[in-house]
């Protein structure tokens, strides 16, 4: 991407977080109102990469102004930056957060090799459960898993107390 296209990228990302609610706005939101000022898709690994950024920058000078505003009141409290980096696999955590080499957020590790995450296909949010693998240092996706629309996730977290209870009831058959 061309500097220019980043710059303007940004300023637009900008424009959208300063006139939005910041207690209910997503990232994705950001995202959708940025691409349709520019006219641009911008859910591409690289331009998501930078709104993402963006974003992130952004809130985390919104919260050093706080803090700074906390400490001018007297109140004298300071908040860490739970900012780190991964040596070598090179994931990025932000705000306790883990995202992967795609800018995907990484809800949570079920194993060394399978993962839940979070991320957009063609402008669907999608909740994947996924086996990875690692090819020339990086974790890639494999085939193995399944991507669930939002829509899909919704449905089935209603629906995981009534598997809880059929799989104590097997559980139970397979006791005696």
């Amino acid at each position: 991407m061309d500097p220019e296209m980043a710059k303007k990228i940004e300023e637009t990302v900008l424009e959208v977080l300063k006139n939005s609610d910041m207690d209910s706005t997503t990232e994705f939101q950001v995202r959708k109102s940025a691409s349709e000022k520019l006219g641009i898709d911008l859910s591409k690994s690289e331009r998501k990469k930078l709104v993402r950024n963006v974003v992130q920058t952004y809130l985390e000078e919104q919260q050093s102004k706080a803090e700074a505003d906390e400490t001018a009141a007297g109140d004298g409290e300071e908040a860490a930056a739970d900012e780190e980096e991964e040596s070598g696999d090179e994931k990025k955590k932000k705000g306790g957060k883990e995202y992967d080499d795609d800018g995907d957020l990484i809800i949570c590790r079920l194993s060394n090799k399978r993962r839940v995450t979070l991320t957009e296909f063609r402008g669907k949010g999608l909740v994947s459960i996924r086996e990875y693998y690692k090819k020339d240092g990086k974790e890639l996706p494999s085939s193995k898993g399944i991507s669930l629309t939002v829509e899909q996730w919704s449905t089935f977290s209603k629906n995981v107390p009534a598997i809880e209870k059929a799989i104590k009831k097997m559980e139970d058959r397979l006791k005696y």
